[in-house]
């Protein structure tokens, strides 16, 4: 059963980020955007430490980022030798589009391959689900 639902939502995880405009992001830009858009503005070294990447690969992630104009880097004002990274308007606007994109064509599905007793299954099954996590 666990490698069955382990299966099954990876599917679906990978169903609605094909779903989403890409626009020639890789995986781990996407990553990035995502955790400073959770976890709000950090360095390249804690980004690194919080992916359990190397630096280097951080850094080539991150400054791919800036030159796309989805994060910024600005001189702390508590260490001028630091650079803390923000997403622009412009890297929430696409994660925004991403979220919504993945969001619709899963609910479409829904909508069109389940009938309205097994939505309630799957509604119920939710809540099971909801249980398993920490």
């Amino acid at each position: 059963m666990a490698s069955e639902l382990q299966t099954v939502v990876g599917a679906v995880v990978r169903s609605m980020r094909a779903a989403s405009p890409g626009r020639d992001l890789t995986l781990a830009q996407v990553s990035v955007l995502k955790w400073l858009d959770r976890e709000g503005p950090h360095t390249v070294a804690e980004l690194a430490r919080a992916d359990k990447i190397a630096h280097q690969s951080a850094a080539a992630t991150v400054s791919a980022l800036v030159d796309r104009g989805l994060v910024r880097r600005d001189v702390d004002p508590a260490d001028l030798r630091r650079r803390v990274l923000h997403l622009t308007d412009t890297g929430h606007a696409l994660l925004a589009e991403r979220r919504d994109a993945g969001y619709d064509y899963l609910a479409d599905l829904i909508d069109q391959r389940l009938d309205a007793d097994d939505r309630a299954h799957l509604a119920h099954s939710l809540t099971l689900i909801r249980r398993l996590l920490p």
